[in-house]
Order: C-alpha cells, then sequence, then structure tokens
C-alpha cells in the first residue's frame, strides 16, 4: 500500500504532505484497506471542506484544504479532521464495495438527511478504531437535517453505535427521525 499526497509542497496553507501520508496509511490499515493505494489530491486554494472518494486502483480522494484545517487555526493542519473527513469518505466507498450499501443512492443522489446519517454512522465506527471524533459536531449536523427532537438523539445515538448497519437499516432510522420530528 502506498499513499502519495498532492501537491508535496504546499504554498497557501501549512501542511505537511508526509504527516497526511502517515495519517492515512494508518487510516487504512485501521479500516482494513491496507492492500489498497491511494492517492490524495489537495486543493490548498479552497478552505471548503469538501471531500471525494473515488473507488479504483488507486483509490483517489479530492480535498478541498478546508477538509484537512484546523479550525480554530486557520491554514493549520488537523490530523483529527484529515483522518474524520478521509475516514467518512473511505468507509462510504468499504460500505458500497461489501454490498451492505449497493441499493444507496449514487453520491450527488443523496439527500442532506441520508448524508448526514451516513456521515454519523462512518464517524461513530471511526471514533471506535480509537480516533479522537467530535460527537457533539456530528449530532448537531444530524439535528440540523432531521430536526430537534428526543426521537432524533435517539435516533442519533442508534446510529452512532452501530457497526453493522445496512443502507436499508440506516435510511429506515434517518427517515423515521425525520418524521418524528415533523410530526412532533
Amino acid at each position: 500500500m502506498a499513499v502519495t499526497v498532492i501537491p508535496e509542497q504546499f504554498t497557501y496553507v501549512s501542511f505537511d504532505a508526509a504527516t497526511i501520508e502517515t495519517l492515512l496509511t494508518g487510516l487504512l490499515e485501521r479500516l482494513g484497506l491496507a492492500d489498497r493505494d491511494m492517492q490524495v489530491e489537495i486543493n490548498e486554494a479552497s478552505p471548503v471542506v469538501r471531500i471525494t472518494a473515488q473507488d479504483g486502483n488507486p483509490i483517489v480522494i479530492q480535498a478541498d484544504s478546508g477538509a484537512f484545517e484546523e479550525p480554530r487555526r486557520p491554514r493549520s493542519l488537523s490530523a483529527d479532521n484529515v483522518v474524520t473527513n478521509a475516514g467518512r469518505v473511505l468507509l462510504r466507498l468499504r460500505d458500497r464495495s461489501d454490498g451492505s450499501f449497493s441499493d444507496a443512492p449514487a453520491e450527488d443522489a443523496l439527500s442532506l438527511a441520508e448524508m448526514a446519517a451516513w456521515d454519523t454512522y462512518s464517524v461513530g465506527r471511526i471514533g471506535r478504531l480509537g480516533y479522537h471524533v467530535h460527537q457533539p459536531r456530528w449530532r448537531y449536523n444530524f439535528r440540523n437535517r432531521h430536526g430537534f427532537s428526543d426521537a432524533t438523539d435517539a435516533a442519533f445515538d442508534r446510529i452512532w453505535g452501530a457497526d453493522r448497519l445496512t443502507w436499508a437499516e440506516l435510511s429506515a432510522i434517518s427517515q423515521g427521525a425525520a418524521t418524528t420530528s415533523v410530526a412532533s
């Protein structure tokens, strides 16, 4: 397995390609993807938190620098955000490839609520791998897409703590939370 970061030298942000490579090599190992190569293309001129992954050989991650940035120190690298944001899209690829999410809509067809639910499921698993994740941030994101209610929080907790869901199960929990919130 090899992780390659482009660019090798950053001019707009204070990122270190070797640090990103080390973080993502460890992440691939913990996710059971150690047999895969990965190329990470970072648009360092954009502070937006946008990241995508394309399956193939190598896996290609395209990220705007905001996805890897420390929010309290603009233009500085955040190890937590590298792992969390890359991990989210890598787990989506893994979920799709193992068949459990084969019936999920294409990435560009996911609703905001579906995306929030899948992110919740992914980041919860990243946290159980031993990485630092900020659960309140993801709970707030889930609430913004599903409503602010006790039922929404219960749905979040169910998704966050799950180790093995299918798309049908995740989608049902998400839809149930949104429906309960609207009815409240």
